[in-house]
């Protein structure tokens, strides 16, 4: 009966470190929406937002206040501006960091 203890304790083990490498690797998209919010310049600089595939794109009230480069170093693929319009490349993560957005606004 011994053996099927220590195989019990084993894969359980293994389960609990399989589920912490899978938490540690999850991106806190909540963060990165807040982080996004405060390189465009804060949520009173934004008139709209939506996301269309990989990017997001927003409408802002003063598009100097948005802070480009500190938008790329966080991941954006891509930034194209539009008069007052930016469209970030973001891959992915667009959709769910809309999302995170409109709970922040």
């Amino acid at each position: 009966m011994e053996p099927i203890w220590q195989y019990i304790i084993i894969v359980f083990v293994l389960v609990v470190i399989a589920v912490a490498i899978v938490k540690s690797k999850k991106r806190d998209f909540k963060f990165e929406a807040n982080k996004l919010v405060e390189l465009l310049g804060g949520k009173d600089n934004i008139e709209s937002y939506e996301s269309n595939k990989s990017r997001f794109i927003v409408n802002l009230k003063d598009v100097s206040k948005a802070n480009k480069e500190g938008i790329q170093k966080m991941g954006a693929q891509g930034i194209v501006e539009i008069d007052n319009q930016l469209k970030i490349i973001l891959g992915n993560e667009a959709k769910q960091i809309t999302k995170y957005i409109k709970e922040l606004k």
